[in-house]
């Protein structure tokens, strides 16, 4: 089965992408670090470089198909709105939903953790609230509402990770079966992640099992993430649903946090949840991808109409022989 992938496009795409990456990392370690004011404020070197690497798979994707004289078919482009917006609208709904069910989950399990006032968010995390309401449940729902609608005038930001990953190396990798390809999508994009978890980014500094826990995580919790990302390509035939789920899932990842009670145990935070990189924060994202993992032909792509000569000249074989 490995023999059928394009493992030659696969290799040059990945080096791509790494090498920006790598390379990023490297000059925001050599410039003193990741954060300005540990741990909520980044370095502008920082801030500058971790945007513009988000475009790194998409270059990947350009540059791959120019050296190695593929062309530019089959881009997955077009949004294919009639035939696909229920996966737009599972787009828009479905990370959101993921982050909350991993938040229940976590102050299920931990309830001295839950604190209504949301005080300890505003105070001491320094989260600024979009909106405002008198009891927590009418609060969330605003925070919600409000994370996906700031989510979707910066998608452009998650087309430059989509257009690689989902776009370019989820189809090379279609070979080997869907379920081995989202999964392995999933690993390869959490990898590319590490130099700059190495410096803080996601589990900050100074968690229990640094600095091999965290990137291992990362791994983790992305593979249901891949899951949904790439049914949502498989099926709509575009980039453009996963894009959204991406710009939803990063505008609306902290939405557990801020119920989350002081003191902060920054190993606990990080490596347990509420957050969705953590063990029990991820099992939302779990809950929603593992139908979508189970079901025959999920993670199967959409039959694509055959061109009119082919599907006439199928009708007159299949008529020369009955």
């Amino acid at each position: 089965m490995i023999s059928k992938i394009d493992r030659k496009r696969i290799l040059i795409f990945t080096a791509i992408a790494y090498a920006a990456y790598i390379a990023a990392a490297l000059a925001i370690f050599f410039d003193g670090g990741l954060f300005s004011e540990y741990p909520t404020t980044k370095t502008p070197l920082a801030e500058l470089l971790l945007t513009l690497v988000m475009f790194a798979p998409a270059v990947a994707n350009v540059l791959t198909r120019g050296i190695t004289g593929e062309g530019f078919s089959n881009t997955l482009l077009r949004p294919n709105l009639r035939r696909g917006w229920p996966l737009y609208l599972a787009a828009l709904f479905l990370p959101a939903l993921a982050i909350l069910v991993g938040g229940a989950i976590y102050y299920l399990l931990f309830p001295g953790k839950f604190d209504p006032s949301t005080t300890f968010a505003r105070e001491e995390l320094g989260m600024n609230a979009v909106g405002d309401a008198a009891d927590p449940w009418s609060f969330l729902l605003i925070q919600t509402v409000c994370g996906i609608a700031i989510s979707l005038p910066n998608i452009y930001l998650m087309f430059g990770e989509e257009f690689g990953w989902r776009g370019y190396l989820q189809q090379k990798l279609m070979p080997l079966g869907g379920r081995k390809a989202v999964l392995l999508v999933g690993a390869i994009w959490a990898v590319w992640h590490w130099p700059a978890i190495f410096l803080g980014l996601n589990y900050l500094r100074g968690y229990w099992g640094e600095p091999v826990a965290g990137p291992l995580l990362w791994v983790w919790t992305l593979l249901p993430v891949s899951v949904l990302y790439g049914w949502l390509t498989l099926r709509s035939g575009s980039v453009w649903p996963a894009t959204i789920a991406h710009g939803v899932n990063n505008a609306c990842c902290g939405l557990a946090l801020w119920f989350l009670r002081g003191p902060l145990d920054v190993s606990a935070l990080v490596l347990i949840g509420p957050s969705v990189g953590g063990i029990i924060g991820s099992l939302g994202y779990f809950l929603v991808a593992l139908p979508i993992f189970l079901i025959p032909g999920a993670l199967a792509p959409i039959a694509r109409p055959q061109p009119e000569s082919r599907v006439v000249e199928t009708v007159l074989v299949s008529e020369g022989g009955s």
